[in-house]
């Protein structure tokens, strides 16, 4: 089975993708580092609930702001 830090990494950059969003604007909803967001995506780093739910968070407002 693929690592969990993969899988995620994985399923952030296609939401992201999704969404039409850069990792730099990505990166600055989150209120995270550009760098972070990339190392998250090709499962580098091991993320924290607290930076999962500013993730989530992100993903949720990119989401209802398209959907307007």
């Amino acid at each position: 089975m693929e690592d969990i830090r993969l899988r995620f990494g994985k399923a952030v950059r296609n939401l992201r993708h999704e969404l039409g969003v850069s990792q730099e604007e990505f990166a600055d909803i989150c209120g995270l580092d550009r760098t972070y967001i990339g190392g998250i995506e090709r499962g580098e780093r091991n993320v924290s609930l607290v930076n999962i739910e500013r993730i989530a968070k992100a993903l949720e407002r990119f989401r209802e702001f398209i959907e307007m």
